[in-house]
């Protein structure tokens, strides 16, 4: 299946070179590589260049998640679309390929698979990959959830609905919303896995979280989150996360991390709703609540991953 592969990005030359040699190594050949550059001033450009991509610049004063989505999309000359972070690399060489996989069946709108953290990421951030990208896959998912750190889309739908380039963030969930609603299938790929490379500061952390419940208030109205759910939600999650990181031996490597990481996260979903209503249950549970988790409940492929250079 030949794909334009679309990725954001903005002084990303720390990781940008493994996610592009990660595709190389992919098992599908035919990838139209297009980044979309918002006024990078490290060597991010000549990075992407060097590995044949297209480059696509956007001012940085004109970004919005949507937009330069939509500036990459629309400089794309396939109809599949895969979408990726700059800051995420595959773990397997068929990645691509089972990603795009079930867009044999004509009415699969939208692909995501899995996300797993790096052995830098804070051990809540380890647990919320968990709690979103479960180890089974799911071809036809009730919900609107997505992500566009690994995700593929149909150019020819985002033509009739571009990204929404208004939102704060979220702008995948709007647009699986959008297909949800015109009675196309999302479908989650467990087997497409990415490592996501988050090192934020707890005042980054708070951002992330507040501008996407934000966008969340803007895409569903009824939305609801209170100051009891900010109190509940932080105290549930934080002591599941000492729980699991007890059971795992790293609790105190971990301790200090687990506590500001919770609180940034719902301190900012907090003041990023300000308002009262409700949301779907499904979604609620999808977002927020924490899932028990195995210690050894990781499946093995049978696919060798990819060898990467730590130099790269």
């Amino acid at each position: 299946m030949p794909c334009s592969l679309v990725i954001r990005a903005y002084n990303e030359a720390q990781h940008l070179g493994r996610l592009l040699e990660g595709i190389k190594q992919q098992t599908i050949k035919d990838v139209e590589i297009i980044l979309v550059d918002s006024g990078s001033t490290d060597s991010t450009v000549s990075i992407a260049e060097n590995y044949g991509a297209k480059i696509v610049h956007i001012p940085s004063a004109e970004f919005t998640f949507g937009r330069s989505l939509n500036f990459g999309v629309k400089s794309a000359s396939r109809e599949l679309i895969v979408i990726a972070s700059a800051h995420v690399y595959p773990v397997y060489p068929d990645w691509l390929e089972t990603l795009l996989r079930p867009f044999q069946d004509e009415q699969v709108a939208l692909t995501y698979g899995k996300q797993c953290g790096y052995e830098g990421s804070k051990y809540s951030e380890h647990q919320i990959f968990h709690q979103w990208y479960p180890e089974i896959s799911n071809p036809d998912q009730v919900t609107a959830f997505c992500n566009n750190a690994n995700s593929a889309i149909r150019k020819s739908l985002w033509d009739v609905h571009p990204y929404d380039e208004t939102l704060t963030g979220l702008e995948d969930l709007e647009w699986g919303k959008w297909v949800k609603g015109q009675g196309y299938k999302i479908t989650y790929v467990a087997e497409a896995e990415i490592v996501h490379i988050h090192n934020e500061t707890p005042h980054g952390v708070y951002n992330r979280y507040r501008r996407e419940a934000m966008a969340l208030r803007r895409i569903y109205p009824e939305t609801n989150f209170n100051l009891y759910d900010f109190f509940r939600l932080t105290f549930t999650n934080i002591f599941s996360d000492l729980w699991h990181a007890a059971r795992e031996g790293v609790l105190l490597k971990s301790f200090s991390s687990i506590f500001w990481f919770r609180f940034a996260q719902f301190r900012g979903t907090y003041m990023g709703h300000r308002e009262t209503s409700l949301v779907t249950p499904q979604l609620r549970e999808t977002f927020y609540y924490a899932r028990e988790r195995k210690k050894m409940d990781e499946r093995k492929r049978d696919v060798e991953p990819i060898q990467y250079d730590e130099k790269k």
